[in-house]
């Protein structure tokens, strides 16, 4: 069976719909005949993916943003639920989106024929994958990064607003929006790791559970994760007040903030959340690969190497 390609069209601010006609010979004498399937809604990605994958197709392949991704994992993840066939689908990406942010934990450049040549090779590697209840799923996963707090303000934002200019652009104007009525959150964690649960208390406007390095654009707010280790580098920024905030956030482009001695830093395999200070609930929201989700409390576990990535 041939691959399968899942477009989204209104990634990058919809010039993926506009340019997807002009890459498909190129795409095709890279990787042969394949078929496509086009979203047409928020979350039709998981359902093609799994139909794809219940389907027999060998390999699924994102071609949009890192919300494009993260849907097609879903899709994967949930057709292994019900069938060992599925379990043989491989997942690849063409990223077109605004952030690409999972594509850079992969080192890939972003180029057609840079992802095209990565496919064609056959190379591929097992990834973590991150499950959670919470934020409004009885069960979810994601592949790159979930944050608690303003990331999730960020997103519902960008959402409002469009990604017409992407990247670093659309993310600055949503951050500048997310900041004026964020708020601190005062957050119980409790973080497990080898049998051992630590509990902390967290007061920070952001907190990241990371199995990739990069979110938001670029920024590198986990610089030591790795997508294979099987464990969450969970990161939160310290600072208390929105100046603070705003300097921290600067340093995560280049991972500088790990050096402030403010920065929380933990590694797990299991993460519970929970919201002390309830009048923050409406602003402290979460983020999962780029797409709000909701709010707290929430239960992440991590899924040791469970899906295979050609790239």
């Amino acid at each position: 069976m041939k691959p399968l390609l899942i477009v989204n069209p209104r990634s990058g601010g919809g010039s993926t719909g506009r340019v997807f006609d002009s890459m498909r010979g190129t795409i095709e004498r890279a990787l042969g005949p394949f078929d496509v399937a086009m979203t047409e809604r928020q979350g039709h990605g998981i359902e093609l993916a799994r139909e794809g994958a219940l389907a027999g197709h060998p390999l699924v392949i994102a071609v949009g943003g890192d919300g494009t991704l993260h849907e097609v994992a879903n899709g994967l993840m949930f057709a292994r639920e019900t069938s060992e066939m599925a379990r043989d689908t491989r997942l690849a990406m063409i990223a077109q989106g605004t952030g690409g942010d999972f594509r850079k934990s992969l080192g890939l450049e972003h180029r057609l024929d840079k992802y095209l040549e990565a496919i064609a090779s056959g190379r591929e590697r097992t990834i973590d994958v991150g499950r959670f209840q919470g934020g409004g799923k009885a069960h979810h996963y994601f592949v790159n990064i979930l944050s608690v707090g303003m990331g999730g303000l960020v997103d519902r934002y960008v959402a409002q607003g469009g990604s017409a200019f992407g990247g670093k652009a659309a993310y600055f104007g949503a951050s500048a929006r997310a900041l004026i009525n964020a708020r601190l959150g005062n957050v119980v964690a409790k973080v497990t790791r080898d049998g051992k649960t630590e509990e902390r208390r967290i007061r920070s406007f952001m907190i990241a559970v990371c199995n990739g390095r990069y979110f938001g654009g670029g920024m590198q707010v986990a610089p030591t994760a790795e997508l294979d280790d099987g464990l969450f580098e969970v990161v939160a920024l310290g600072a208390t007040s929105k100046l603070g905030f705003v300097l921290n956030t600067n340093r995560i482009y280049s991972g500088a903030h790990m050096r402030q001695s403010d920065t929380v830093h933990l590694r797990g395999e299991k993460i519970v959340f929970e919201l002390a200070n309830q009048d923050a609930r409406e602003m402290f929201l979460l983020d999962v690969d780029g797409e709000a989700m909701g709010q707290l409390p929430i239960t992440i576990e991590m899924l040791p190497k469970a899906l295979t990535l050609r790239a």
